[in-house]
């Protein structure tokens, strides 16, 4: 669980960014420029630093209900080391390009898990990787995922 967790903590932090860094910076960047280029924070201008913080103030002032998960996934992705941070954008790239029923087999896969030792953890795993489609979704049948928390928002498809 705490994979997936930190899958969606990249999530949020990939879309914050996204949001972020479109609007401020629409114009193409000069041939050759990386963001190693773009300018510090402090050195934005008053009104990119408002493009850039504008989306995320609206989203947080339209859905007082996610306040709490925004600032706890804030606080986690602060926390974690640029590697964790690193394998949390690999994993969320991942899911994005999961289709639903591969989506909902790792949601089971993922909750499975969560109860697991390591070293069972790691036996799954390898079983998992070597079973067919069929065998996947008859061990999915035989292993649901768990059920969303009560009041908890549905992870995005």
């Amino acid at each position: 669980m705490r994979r997936l967790a930190t899958l969606r903590i990249a999530g949020l932090a990939l879309a914050v960014g996204a949001l972020f860094t479109a609007p401020a910076f629409a114009a193409p960047p000069p041939a050759g420029a990386s963001a190693a280029n773009l300018p510090k924070w402090e050195q934005l201008s008053p009104a990119q630093r408002e493009q850039l913080i504008a989306p995320m103030r609206d989203r947080w002032n339209n859905s007082p209900e996610e306040r709490e998960r925004m600032f706890e996934h804030a606080r986690r992705w602060q926390q974690m080391s640029p590697d964790e941070r690193q394998n949390a954008r690999r994993g969320m790239k991942r899911w994005e390009h999961l289709n639903p029923e591969e989506r909902g087999q790792m949601r089971a896969l993922f909750g499975k898990m969560r109860g697991l030792d390591d070293n069972a953890r790691r036996a799954l795993m390898e079983r998992w990787r070597t079973m067919t489609p069929d065998q996947r979704r008859a061990w999915v049948q035989a292993n649901p995922a768990p059920p969303k928390p009560e009041g908890g928002r549905p992870p995005r498809d």
